[in-house]
């Protein structure tokens, strides 16, 4: 009997925005199961940071700094994977932004920021992926949503819209490319500690609704969603699609 999880070897992952935080442990986890895993990022040097920790598990991984939010370099990025190694097996959209505040403060900037890099960017790097997936007949996207697209909150009216749409779009794409052999899921997680959300947590009023919120104890954790992540690109999901699964502590059971 094969053991778990050992078909990820040699699968050709791509993690945006995976230099750190969830998009780092994702990473990690492929990594270690020696698939080669291309990761994106703006800052080259936390970059270049994580992709050594990539290559003590497999010194195949890639990095490829870019600016997701230009759909030129959305279709670099995989286009660049493709010709690397030949095939696309795994697209995590995991790059993302939210910038809080009061819905009557948000500019049209602010507006434009958010779901350009949480939407517009995962569907132009799932449609260039698919394009490549299609050829090979299989291929699996998972997009990185949130627990914000099933409840509303404060201060994230271009967040919430953005991930709902996210969920929408992973529907509309399953049912799309299903005879394409290509599955397409996603993972909406609540707020996870990281050092991305450290600041955030100084605000102790705010962290004690979000404690409140939350059924299970303390915050998740970024192996959590790493491991949401592994089943939807895993064997184990084969007759999977469309799906969304609710990493969030029992957030939304209420």
């Amino acid at each position: 009997m094969n053991s778990y999880f050992s078909e990820i070897e040699n699968k050709t992952v791509i993690v945006t925005g995976g230099s750190k935080g969830i998009g780092k442990s994702i990473a990690l986890t492929f990594a270690k199961l020696n698939a080669n895993v291309v990761i994106s990022g703006r800052n080259k040097t936390v970059l270049a940071e994580t992709l050594n920790e990539l290559r003590q598990y497999n010194d195949k991984c890639i990095a490829i700094s870019g600016d997701l939010s230009k759909i030129d370099e959305v279709k670099y990025l995989v286009d660049t994977t493709a010709a690397t190694f030949g095939s696309i097996d795994v697209l995590i959209n995991n790059a993302g932004v939210n910038i809080a505040k009061p819905a009557l403060e948000v500019t049209e900037e602010d507006w434009d920021t958010v779901l350009d890099l949480n939407l517009k960017t995962a569907f132009f790097a799932s449609q260039a992926a698919a394009k490549h997936m299609m050829d090979q007949k299989s291929g699996r996207i998972i997009n990185i949503a949130s627990q914000m697209a099933f409840v509303g909150y404060i201060k994230r009216a271009a967040y919430c819209s953005s991930k709902g749409g996210l969920v929408q779009l992973t529907k509309a794409l399953a049912v799309e490319w299903a005879p394409a052999g290509i599955r397409v899921n996603a993972v909406a997680p609540t707020f996870i500690e990281t050092e991305l959300t450290t600041k955030m947590f100084e605000d102790k009023e705010f962290k004690k609704d979000v404690d409140s919120r939350i059924l299970l104890d303390g915050l998740s954790q970024p192996e959590d969603i790493s491991g949401a992540v592994l089943y939807l690109a895993s064997n184990l999901a084969n007759f999977v699609t469309g799906e969304t699964i609710k990493v969030d502590g029992g957030w939304t059971a209420i």
